[in-house]
């Protein structure tokens, strides 16, 4: 399944695309994709409906984040061997987890905002994971009975207060727009191969990232089954996986985005993003 959420920001309705990519409404089926929805139960009983059933919803309704209710939005860097290489950094032997805002998550075609002072506004084309059971101790082999689906996410980030303003990464991770997820969430059974979703990024019409999920360091199953060590996942949590070389930080000479760039990504089944970049105003 592709599930969808559209609508005005902060008032978005659940729906689902069919097979001829037709926005249906399933607003009179759940409140949101979000919580126990998004349980393997849940899902199910999802699946068991006719998507031609289901009223079509206007297709210029703003798209929003595939997924509502978000409680923690967590990141893994440097999880491909050629971006830690790029970014001077060595390769982790264990996974690296920061946490973005769950005030930066914004829709695919959102804008992406440039915060005053910044410098170095750089993007990053990821696979992401939803969580849809509550994960504890989970081991690899149960990981993915624990996984509502899969999205794309931009992990936008501003390099200087990742790097040069001390403290964590989350200060360069969490500005409004800077999390993009979506356009849908897709289910697993849509996956032949979860490490084998090729990736790919492009700023006004110029490819920088070409990537696979099949060159993580930490695999899915690892990345849900690892942070389950340290805290408990709830569904609707969203793991961002890393993203492969090709980023701004990483070019000679570096290269970082400016009010009216645009940047488009997508990813094998998980569809297509595109922000257009916007300085804040006043």
């Amino acid at each position: 399944m592709r599930l969808v959420r559209y609508g005005e920001a902060g008032k978005e309705k659940p729906g689902l695309i069919d097979e001829e990519f037709h926005l249906r409404d399933l607003s009179g089926e759940i409140d949101d994709l979000a919580g126990a929805t998004l349980s393997r139960a849940g899902l199910d009983k999802l699946r068991q409906l006719n998507p031609k059933s289901l009223p079509k919803a206007d297709p210029s309704h703003r798209i929003g984040p595939c997924v509502g209710g978000v409680g923690t939005f967590i990141a893994v860097g440097l999880n491909y061997a050629d971006h830690a290489k790029e970014s001077g950094m060595d390769i982790p032997k264990e996974p690296i987890l920061f946490s973005k805002a769950v005030s930066s998550i914004s829709g695919p075609l959102d804008d992406i905002l440039l915060p005053r002072g910044s410098q170095k506004l750089d993007w990053e084309v990821e696979f992401a994971i939803v969580i849809g059971e509550e994960a504890l101790y989970v081991s690899e082999d149960a990981a993915l009975d624990h996984v509502a689906g899969f999205c794309l996410c931009n992990d936008v980030s501003e390099r200087a207060f990742q790097a040069e303003r001390g403290g964590q990464w989350i200060k360069g991770k969490s500005f409004p727009g800077f999390g993009p997820l979506g356009p849908w969430l897709v289910t697993p059974e849509e996956f032949e191969d979860v490490q084998a979703v090729d990736l790919w990024l492009d700023v006004n019409g110029e490819r920088m990232q070409t990537g696979s999920t099949s060159t993580m360091i930490f695999g899915v199953k690892t990345l849900v089954s690892y942070i389950s060590q340290f805290m408990r996942l709830m569904p609707g949590d969203v793991i961002t996986t890393g993203t492969p070389p090709g980023v701004g930080m990483g070019m000679t000479p570096q290269r970082f985005l400016k009010a009216g760039d645009i940047v488009t990504l997508g990813g094998t089944h998980l569809g297509e993003q595109r922000q257009v970049v916007q300085a804040v105003e006043g």
